[in-house]
C-alpha cells in the first residue's frame, strides 16, 4: 500500500478542496426563512463526518473488500473526482439557495438548471460518488460501513429536504418530482 500513496494523496486532497469551497461558496447563501432542527443537523453532520472516518481510517483489520489493484484504485478515484465536479456544479447552479441544514431560504427558488434538469439531488450524488470513489481506493470493509453510514445520512436528508420543498413549492414541486430522478438516471 505504500507504493499507492499519491493516490490516497489525491483522494484526501478532493475532500480538501470539496471543504474548502463549500466554505466560501456558504457566505453567499441567502439567509433561512425556516430550517431543520439543530439536533436534526447534528445527526447528519456526525454521520457523514463518521462515514468520512470509516472510509479513509488506516485501521486494516477487517479485512480487503476488494483487491489492491491499482487499475481498480485508480477508477475510485476517478469516480471521486467526478463527484466533486457533480457536486461543485450543482451548487453553482443552486446559488443562493444552497443550505448544509435542510432549510426554506428567503425568496427561495426551485433551480430546474444543470444537474436540477435530470436529478433532484445532484449534490447528494456527487457526494456519495466521492465516498464511494476512496472506498475502492482503500478497498477495506471499514469503507463499505462508512459508505453505508453515508447512504443512510443522504437518504434521511433526501426524506426531510422533499417534505420542506413539497411544503414551499406544493404542485410545482410535485411536477418536478414526476419530471426526474432523485440522486441516478434511471436508477433512482
Amino acid at each position: 500500500m505504500k507504493q499507492h500513496w499519491p493516490l490516497f494523496s489525491c483522494a484526501f486532497g478532493c475532500w480538501v478542496v470539496f471543504s474548502l469551497y463549500w466554505e466560501v461558496a456558504a457566505k453567499s447563501a441567502a439567509p433561512a426563512q425556516r430550517s431543520e432542527s439543530k439536533s436534526s443537523r447534528a445527526v447528519h453532520v456526525f454521520l457523514v463526518n463518521a462515514a468520512l472516518i470509516f472510509v479513509f481510517a488506516p485501521i486494516r483489520g477487517l479485512g480487503r473488500l476488494v483487491p489492491a489493484s491499482t487499475l481498480i484504485m485508480c477508477l475510485g478515484l476517478a469516480l471521486e473526482t467526478i463527484g466533486l465536479f457533480i457536486a461543485i456544479w450543482a451548487r453553482r447552479h443552486l446559488g443562493r439557495n444552497w443550505s448544509g441544514a435542510v432549510s426554506i431560504k428567503v425568496e427561495h427558488q426551485l433551480i430546474r438548471s444543470g444537474p436540477y434538469r435530470w436529478l433532484r439531488h445532484p449534490i447528494y450524488t456527487g457526494l456519495l460518488a466521492m465516498y464511494i470513489g476512496p472506498a475502492l481506493l482503500t478497498g477495506e470493509w471499514l469503507a463499505l460501513i462508512g459508505v453505508a453510514m453515508a447512504v443512510f445520512a443522504y437518504w434521511r436528508k433526501i426524506r426531510l429536504e422533499e417534505s420542506a420543498l413539497d411544503t414551499a413549492f406544493g404542485a410545482d414541486y410535485d411536477t418536478y418530482r414526476q419530471q426526474t430522478w432523485a440522486l441516478v438516471p434511471g436508477l433512482f
